[in-house]
This record gives structure tokens, C-alpha cells and sequence, in this order.
């Protein structure tokens, strides 16, 4: 469903019903509401959560920001690598008001915030800044954004930046194919078909190719978010694969550190993607966390 939220409208999918603890969860750059796999999130619904998910801003089926000129993206991305600050059309926290907006709209109260990748830095500032409506944290395959941290492998930053060879869907299925083959966790390998099949339902869904480049932009102008984490009073559970190549568990490990209490876990062979083995693993520490804060709150 479409609702306006933070004054934009974003496209919520919420499931498990009223009078559940509600878990929210925030995906991570250019992956829509889609991208959390179905059994990942029907083992929530079974463990009694309500599930709230949400296509972020300039992606899927939310309101988009073509209008608005952020200048020369390679620009913008030299910058950032100089330490110089970087002009992004929205801000990290300004999804992470679009979060609190459709929490808003569904009237809800408190959450449980789950976020992956970029899903998790907006997750941070959520706990951060709006304490008394996080119930929990889990930051999955995130980073605090501290400056000294290790980025992307140069092939991982390479394709990134590459475009497809085209604009036909085999093109553009290829494309996607090849950077989530980079990505993917090695211990847990997932047949083309398979993998084929999601990004094909992904496209087919929604293609905003300029809502990832300003979503990249807002990740590069988020200098600050490390300073902030200290302020995170929830509880917190941060899981980080020792073999992402996306963004290093280093930074998952940092994250873990600012915040006072939180809980580390890194997850062996795990990469930069959901496969169901690695959501079951992620689930075992993510239920009972919650759960636990469930009952201290």
C-alpha cells in the first residue's frame, strides 16, 4: 500500500497484524521492500512479530527525486574520497524520518529497527536520534560510517560504478548478475536460476537507476553518523559476514564498538546477500534478541 510518510509518499507492506511487537525492517542501497526474502520474513511472522517493510525514498515504488540536480556524480564521488564533503539531493536522515514516518502512519509506537547494508545506517540514526521509539537494534552488513575504514574491494567499487552494456532487460539482468556474483557470500553459493529469477522480479517491479546514484551520494555525505552512536541506549545485536566484500566486517566490528552493550556476531562464509542458509542463521540470533528485549521493555 502507498502512504505519505514524512510528506512523500512510500510504498509499506505490513504484515502479521495489530497487537503483535512490530519489527521494521530497512533495506539496504537501490534493493526495494522485495529484497527481504519471503522466508525470512514468514519465520518472523511465525516467531509472533508484526513486519513492517517499506520501499526507501527515490526507489521501488516510493516517491521518487529526479527533479532534484545533485551535480556530476564522479565529481561528487572524487570528493568523497578526499575526505571533502559530498551534495546529495536527501540525506541518511531524512530516510531515517521516512522510517519513523511510516511508523507514523501506521500509528504504531515502538518498533524493533532491523536494517541491512545502507538499511542499517539508516537503522543507526533511527536508534540514535529517536530512542524512545526503538524497541531494539540490529544492524546487518552496516558500517558507522567512521572515516578510517576499509571500503569496497576495487573489483566490488569497479563494478558498481560500471554501466550496463544496455538497456534491454537480458542486459540489464546481466549486469545486476554479475555484481551480485561479487558480492555473494562463498559458503553459501545460490543457483543462477535462482538469482536470475529475483533480479527479473526486481526490474519487472520498479528500475531507478538515477534513485541508486543519489542514494550513493546520500550514503558519501553521511560524514557524521559515527559520532552519533554513542547516544544508542537500545539494545543492539550487530551481524557482520567475515568474507563481505562490500563493506568489510571491520566496519560492522566498529559499529559494535561505539555502541555501549551492543552485541557482535560475525557470521563465517558470509558475504554481502541474504541466501536462505544465511537467513537462518541470522534469524537464530535475531528472534531471541528480540525477544529479550520484547520482554525488558
Amino acid at each position: 500500500m502507498k502512504i505519505t510518510a514524512n510528506g512523500i509518499g512510500i510504498e509499506v507492506e505490513d504484515s502479521g497484524g495489530e497487537g503483535r511487537p512490530v519489527v521494521l525492517l530497512i533495506m539496504g542501497l537501490g534493493m526495494q521492500l522485495i529484497a527481504w526474502p519471503d522466508d525470512f520474513v514468514q519465520t518472523l511472522l511465525d516467531a509472533g512479530f508484526r513486519v513492517v517493510r517499506h520501499d526507501n525514498r527515490d526507489i521501488g515504488l516510493s516517491q521518487g527525486f529526479e527533479e532534484v540536480r545533485t551535480g556530476n556524480f564522479a565529481w561528487q564521488g572524487v570528493r568523497h574520497r578526499l575526505g571533502l564533503p559530498v551534495r546529495s539531493a536527501y540525506s541518511l536522515q531524512d530516510m531515517a524520518d521516512d522510517a519513523l514516518g511510516v511508523l507514523d502512519a501506521l500509528r504504531i509506537r515502538r518498533a524493533h529497527v532491523v536494517g541491512a547494508s545502507m538499511g542499517g545506517m539508516i537503522a543507526q540514526r533511527v536508534a540514535a536520534l529517536a530512542p524512545q521509539r526503538t524497541s531494539s537494534l540490529v544492524s546487518i552488513m552496516s558500517s558507522s560510517g567512521a572515516p578510517y575504514l576499509p571500503g569496497p574491494r576495487s573489483d566490488v567499487a569497479a563494478a558498481l560504478m560500471r554501466a550496463p552494456a544496455g538497456r534491454t532487460e537480458a542486459a540489464l539482468v546481466d549486469h545486476n548478475l554479475g555484481i551480485v556474483r561479487l558480492v555473494a557470500s562463498p559458503a553459501y553459493p545460490q543457483d543462477e536460476r535462482t538469482l536470475t529469477d529475483r533480479i527479473i522480479r526486481g526490474l519487472r517491479r520498479a528500475y531507478r537507476p538515477t534513485g541508486v546514484m543519489r542514494q550513493m551520494l546520500a550514503i558519501g555525505a553521511d560524514s557524521g553518523r559515527h559520532t552519533l552512536l554513542g547516544r544508542i541506549g537500545s539494545p543492539t545485536l550487530v551481524l557482520h559476514g567475515d568474507a563481505d566484500p562490500l563493506i568489510p566486517i571491520d566496519c560492522g566490528q566498529d559499529t559494535a564498538r561505539r555502541i555501549s552493550g551492543a552485541r557482535f556476531v560475525s557470521v563465517p562464509g558470509m558475504g554481502h546477500d541474504l541466501p536462505p542458509p544465511v537467513c537462518e542463521i541470522l534469524l537464530q540470533y535475531i528472534i531471541p534478541f528480540i525477544q529479550a528485549a520484547e520482554k525488558r521493555a
